[in-house]
């Protein structure tokens, strides 16, 4: 079975750890606008090499979106590599048009939910098949205008970011037990500066919006378009530059600025302990949502009105504290599952340059990176009932990070640095 043939990798998760496919078969699929032919879907008589495991695959996201089947294995191509052997998610019943390629912890895959044990989701089987010397890799998406990033695998590219690649430790509730992608926010500050051609604006003048002891646990969420931060953190940085709450197409409350925001440099910035903070330009922070190609109004009627990219997450569902695609836009961000460990630098936009350095197996075998002095262990945000991370569904369902309903897809290019 090649990827090219049936497998869509356009959408990729770092958060969820299952890699699923559609069926053709499905009421979805077999839709009036045959909705699965973009991303493609896997039919299990056409492969030779297809194996059944079982008909345990069954996965909810947090935005009620999700799929059911059966666990198979196949063969898995991605250009000229591949993998001899890779267990996946068939969706014979699904919500979402377009599959998942998961490369999360092991330990949340669905079937552990059930007893089972982990099996070797993609990055894990890279390391069994040699392709890689270490369970990690590193993403860049670039900005809201590109139509593509990259994610490599066994290896960070030096040329993607700008300063130090700064290491963090990933947080958990459980010793031991690593199952989502989180770090310590220390800070969330609004720069002053206007006029910054990077967008970095970062000359000391800022507003800091968090107080001096956060110690927030976030989830890192490629699969998440916006990202989620407590009321508490949020609500200031609305009134400081002229957010608006109003509903949105169904008729949820949701967070709005004018569209001419786009053009504006005046940056977010997060931090991360002392020494490691991410400015995000406001031009990141804006997105399109129409509705008929139209989008919708500010109060006033006469304004267009965009999605802002950081919302108040929902303190009646379940749900973590997550930092989505408009914030990793704006970093460079190395994922080292093995030694549970997270990298971020800030990003370099529409680098057209590459710096391949391959990641070795053992602690610090992250090229160029270097660990925080002092990093800061969550205080808050790890538990269920104040925004943690939510492993633990109901009625046997499991709700995983994925994204919001309105997912935007960015390519991804994948790529190999093997050994």
């Amino acid at each position: 079975m090649q990827v090219a043939q049936s497998w869509s990798v356009c959408r990729r998760n770092a958060c969820s750890s299952d890699t699923w496919v559609n069926a053709p078969s499905s009421n979805l699929c077999q839709g009036k606008s045959r909705p699965c032919d973009f991303s493609g879907t896997y039919l299990a008589n056409d492969s030779s090499t297809y194996e059944y495991i079982g008909n345990n695959f069954d996965i909810t996201y947090v935005d009620g979106s999700g799929a059911r089947g059966d666990y198979a294995s196949d063969t898995f191509t991605i250009g000229n590599t591949k993998l001899n052997r890779l267990q996946f998610g068939i969706g014979y019943s699904s919500t979402n048009a377009q599959g998942l390629v998961g490369i999360g912890y092991a330990l949340s895959e669905v079937q552990t939910r059930v007893g089972l044990p982990a099996y070797n989701n993609l990055p894990v089987q890279m390391v069994a098949d040699g392709l890689i010397n270490s369970n990690a890799y590193s993403m860049w998406l670039n900005d809201l205008d590109a139509p593509t990033g990259t994610i490599l695998f066994g290896g960070v590219d030096a040329a993607k970011y700008e300063g130090d690649l700064l290491t963090l430790p990933v947080q958990t509730p459980g010793k031991g037990e690593y199952k989502n992608l989180m770090v310590t926010m220390t800070g969330l500050s609004l720069s002053q500066s206007r006029s910054s051609s990077n967008g970095n604006g970062n000359d000391g003048n800022t507003t800091q919006f968090s107080k001096d002891n956060l110690a927030l646990a976030v989830l890192l969420d490629t699969g998440s378009t916006l990202s989620y931060l407590p009321r508490e953190l949020v609500k200031p940085l609305y009134d400081a530059i002229g957010v608006t709450i109003m509903p949105n197409p169904k008729g949820n409350l949701d967070a709005y600025v004018p569209c001419s925001f786009r053009s504006s440099s005046q940056p977010v910035i997060f931090s991360f302990s002392s020494q490691l903070q991410i400015t995000v330009p406001m031009s990141e922070l804006v997105l399109n949502q129409t509705t008929n190609n139209k989008l919708p109004r500010m109060p006033d009627g006469v304004t267009d009105a965009c999605l802002f990219g950081i919302q108040e997450r929902n303190v009646n569902c379940t749900g973590s504290n997550t930092l989505g695609d408009t914030f990793l836009r704006s970093a460079y961000v190395v994922f080292d599952l093995d030694n549970n460990e997270i990298s971020m630098a800030q990003t370099r936009f529409n680098a057209t340059t590459t710096d391949l350095k391959e990641i070795k197996k053992g602690k610090g075998g992250v090229p160029g990176a270097k660990a925080v002095e002092n990093p800061v262990e969550a205080t808050s945000g790890l538990s269920d009932d104040e925004g943690g991370i939510y492993v633990n569904g109901v009625a046997g369902e499991l709700k995983v990070g994925m994204g919001t309903a309105w997912g935007l897809l960015v390519g991804v290019a994948m790529v190999f640095l093997g050994l």
